[in-house]
């Protein structure tokens, strides 16, 4: 298993923002290399194929350190685990000494409390709503431009133009079923 080292440096995330930044950072190194009219589903292929030239990422199994400052918190660092094939998830994060974690394996989750305690759910209930949302996030997160292929994803059949610090890039729009986001 890769480990992959990330800092992060902000005052605040938005998931909202992050979707959409994902999607254009991820699309705009191909400008260069995909010039042609192309419609999104076609950019979407061509990003996929950058991306992800063997189609692995259903059988991804990875590690990720992810260190996060913010001002006037202490740092926070949380290491994510991803085994796609095993159907496991685990962030276990680390602020100001305190160790905390959630984690879904199969149809079932496990979390730390802010007592220490250790809760065990099954996937669905009230109890693992937040574990899932990390799940979801992160996973989504890791993987662009393949996560744009789930079930409830529409891809915008335009493709349109945007200037990024100075050069030109292709830009898809992605729009969610209501239920997705």
């Amino acid at each position: 298993m890769e480990t992959l080292l990330l800092k992060i440096v902000s005052s605040s995330f938005n998931l909202f923002i992050m979707k959409y930044a994902w999607v254009l950072i991820t699309l705009f190194s191909l400008q260069s290399i995909f010039g042609q009219s192309l419609t999104g589903e076609q950019l979407l292929e061509k990003a996929i194929q950058y991306h992800d030239p063997q189609g692995m990422w259903p059988s991804f199994q990875g590690e990720f350190k992810v260190i996060l400052e913010t001002p006037n918190n202490p740092q926070r660092e949380s290491i994510i685990t991803i085994d796609l094939p095993q159907e496991y998830f685990n962030v276990s994060t680390i602020r100001d000494g305190k160790t905390s974690f959630r984690e879904i394996k199969n149809n079932n989750c496990r979390f730390s409390t802010k007592d220490d305690t250790v809760k065990e759910a099954t996937l669905g209930e009230k109890d693992c709503e937040r574990t899932e949302m990390f799940k979801n996030y992160y996973t989504y997160l890791y993987g662009l431009p393949m996560k744009l292929k789930d079930p409830g994803t529409h891809i915008v059949p335009e493709v349109h133009t945007k200037t990024f610090k100075g050069k030109e890039y292709l830009v898809l729009r992605v729009t969610y079923d209501e239920a997705i986001g």
